[in-house]
C-alpha cells in the first residue's frame, strides 16, 4: 500500500521540524501527526487508492502542519518533496494574513483544487481533532469549533467516503461537550 522509505522520510522530517512541539494535552506533537495518517493509511485501504496516490496523501498528511506551526517553509517542502508536496501541504496551511473567520473558507477553497487524496488529509486532520477540547476552551469555542467541522465535511464529503462517515460520527459525539 506504501513505501516504507517514503513514509520515514516523510515522518523524519515532521519529527525534526516540530521539535519539542507538544499537543493540548501535552503529548508530542508527533502524535498528532501520526494519528492523522493513520486515519489516513486507513481510508486509503479502504478505497484501495493507488499507491502513488497513497504515498502523496501519507506524506502529506506527516507534513500537514509544518508550514503553519514550525519554522519549515513553503520552499523546504518544495525543495525536500517537490512541487506536488508542497502545493499540497500549503494547501493545508491556513493565510494567518486574512482575518480568522476566513481562513477556514480559504483553506478550503485551496483544498478543492487539490486531489482528492489531500482532500482526505483535511477530513483525517478533523476527525484526531474532534476529542475531548482542552479544558481552556470555553463553550461558545467548542460550539464554533464542531461548526467548522461540519462545514470541512459539507465541503470535502465526497473525497472518500469512509473518512467522511468517521467526521460525521465524531462530529456526533462532540455534541457532548457542547453546553
Amino acid at each position: 500500500m506504501f513505501k516504507q522509505e517514503v513514509y520515514l522520510k516523510a515522518l523524519n522530517f515532521a519529527a525534526n521540524a516540530h521539535g519539542e512541539q507538544k499537543t493540548p494535552y501535552g503529548l508530542p506533537y508527533l502524535t498528532h501527526l501520526v494519528s492523522v495518517t493513520m486515519e489516513v493509511m486507513h481510508a486509503c485501504e479502504e478505497a484501495n487508492v493507488e499507491i502513488e496516490k497513497s504515498n502523496k496523501a501519507i506524506t502529506v498528511a506527516l507534513l500537514h502542519d509544518t508550514i503553519e506551526d514550525t519554522d519549515v517553509t513553503y520552499d523546504d517542502i518544495f525543495d525536500e518533496f517537490g512541487l506536488e508536496i508542497a502545493e499540497a501541504v500549503d494547501a493545508l496551511t491556513k493565510d494567518e494574513t486574512l482575518p480568522r473567520k476566513e481562513q477556514m473558507a480559504d483553506s478550503i477553497n485551496k483544498l478543492l483544487t487539490q486531489p482528492y487524496e489531500i482532500q482526505m488529509v483535511k477530513l483525517a486532520d478533523r476527525i484526531t481533532n474532534m476529542q475531548k477540547p482542552p479544558q481552556h476552551w470555553d463553550s461558545e469555542k467548542i460550539f464554533n469549533y464542531q461548526k467548522e467541522a461540519k462545514f470541512i465535511l459539507s465541503c470535502l464529503k465526497n473525497c472518500d467516503m469512509h473518512l467522511s462517515q468517521r467526521l460525521e460520527q465524531k462530529i456526533q459525539e462532540y455534541r457532548v461537550y457542547i453546553k
